[in-house]
């Protein structure tokens, strides 16, 4: 076991030995401050790195991510997070990101238990009990799947909206959007919802169309 920990040693000396190569002034240039413009909230499956998909550097997305990209208005984590991107870091642009294939959807769209994470998971059957018409209509299990990915943004987006510390940027007048995207992890590529929420207006709108 420790020899495959000294093999990640190894290739952090390696990769850093690359940046700096590439570029004498990165590190001292990203220890400085952080700015981004962006909090990216995704998924935690790792084959979804955030920077990487949108090709930005560390510096430039602020990242929370958790199993199926799940926004609560109880988990202290994920509106800390929130809170400090919209309120210190001053950020523009709030992503939801979703994937196809997330296997935390698969798992709640399922009937076997699987312990702790069903209580979690509960969150993602709720979106599902509020669109089981139009989910249950999908014939194909694959088309049906990709559905279930998509809506859990839509109603993640939601949430954020809905979270005081969104309502209270946008009642001061902080610039703020809010989007909700998809990413295939067959292509590398995202879909956008069409979910992009600018205001409090937007936001009970987008709400009404629920």
């Amino acid at each position: 076991m420790s020899s495959h920990l000294d093999d990640l040693f190894n290739k952090n000396r390696e990769w850093a030995a690359k940046v700096t190569a590439e570029d004498p002034e990165f590190f001292s240039t990203l220890s400085k401050q952080q700015q981004p413009e962006y909090l990216w909230i995704g998924c935690a499956d790792s084959r979804v790195p955030a920077n990487q998909i949108v090709d930005l550097l560390p510096g430039e997305v602020f990242v929370h991510r958790n199993i199926a990209n799940v926004v609560v208005h109880t988990d202290l984590n994920c509106l800390s997070v929130i809170q400090f991107a919209v309120d210190v870091l001053k950020v523009k642009h709030i992503m939801v990101v979703g994937h196809y294939g997330c296997g935390g959807i698969k798992a709640a769209m399922g009937t076997e238990e699987h312990g702790m994470i069903d209580n979690w998971l509960r969150h993602i059957k709720d979106v599902y009990r509020l669109h089981k018409d139009e989910i249950d209509a999908i014939e194909d299990e694959h088309t049906r799947f990709d559905r279930m990915c998509e809506l859990n943004v839509v109603e993640q987006v939601a949430n954020v909206c809905q979270s005081s510390i969104v309502q209270n940027a946008w009642k001061m007048g902080q610039e703020l959007h809010v989007h909700g995207w998809c990413y295939s992890i067959e292509d590398g590529h995202i879909t956008d919802l069409k979910r992009t929420v600018s205001n409090a207006q937007e936001s009970l709108e987008q709400m009404n169309k629920m």
